[in-house]
């Protein structure tokens, strides 16, 4: 099983990115994915989540704000970020839950800042 996350960068506040996540070594359909992300000296927090039938939910850090998709034929997931803030910037990583364990992705960094 494996996670690797893109699409992070440096953006202004205020900016929206979309991060990336390929996954592999398993049967991507049939799982729920979730996105996470951790500030430096912070723990790590839900961010979204996406069962295997689509169903989503969203922390309350960034809900309203954000957007988590999935694309089965691609065994990938997404997150869409906009009206982004300095607050924001964090470490975000994937995970899935694959019989039974829990597989986390290497992160991709997020820095808001003017």
């Amino acid at each position: 099983v494996q996670f690797v996350e893109s699409g992070g960068g440096l953006v202004q506040p205020g900016g929206s990115l979309r991060l990336s996540c390929a996954a592999s070594g398993f049967t991507f359909s049939n799982y729920a994915m979730m996105w996470y992300r951790q500030a430096p000296g912070k723990e790590r927090e839900l961010v979204a989540s996406i069962s295997a039938g689509g169903i989503i939910g969203y922390g309350n850090s960034m809900k309203g704000r954000v957007t988590i998709s999935r694309d089965n034929a691609k065994n990938t997931v997404y997150l869409q970020m906009n009206s982004l803030k300095s607050e924001d910037t964090a470490q975000y990583y994937c995970k899935g839950r694959i019989m039974g364990y829990e597989y986390w992705g290497q992160g991709t960094q997020v820095t808001v800042s003017s």
